[in-house]
């Protein structure tokens, strides 16, 4: 009975998946930009440091950590319904860690913000800027293994 609904429901839920991914996506994309505008133009103190801390709560609040929710819900009840996944491949494998990935670089950016918002934030613009390219690789592995699966 259950199988039957997830099967009936799979676009809707696939749908749904794709629009949470979308939004976490741009949240982890932008909140590290705009932590680097944040130490190498406001610095940790003054009004403007205040409203960039506004913006990256809200970022991460309103938008990156209900989408990160939604993503999961939705991924995992696509991974339950019947003829999505098949486990013995090597690909969903990749992507499972990939995600997992994904959902370490959202906390590490998490602990940031706490570290800004506590003025006790010590990396650099530059770091920031390095550390904005893993969820584009990340990214670009999970897109392929799902789509391609070439493992």
């Amino acid at each position: 009975m259950i199988t039957d609904v997830l099967t009936a429901a799979y676009p809707w839920i696939k749908s749904l998946h794709v629009i949470s991914v979308l939004a976490w996506m741009a949240g982890l994309f932008y909140l590290p930009r705009l932590f680097v505008y944040h130490v190498e133009i406001a610095g940790l103190k003054g009004d403007t440091s205040d409203l960039f801390k506004m913006m990256e709560r809200r970022l991460q609040r309103v938008i990156m950590n209900p989408a990160m929710v939604s993503t999961w819900i939705f991924g995992m009840v696509l991974v339950f319904t019947p003829g999505i996944v098949s486990w013995t491949d090597f690909w969903p494998w990749v992507k499972a860690a990939t995600v997992l990935g994904m959902t370490w670089f959202h906390h590490w950016l998490g602990m940031c913000r706490k570290d800004l918002l506590a003025g006790t934030d010590h990396r650099s613009g530059r770091t920031y800027r390095i550390m904005n390219e893993v969820p584009t690789l990340l990214m670009i592995v999970i897109v392929i293994s799902v789509t391609v699966q070439p493992f």
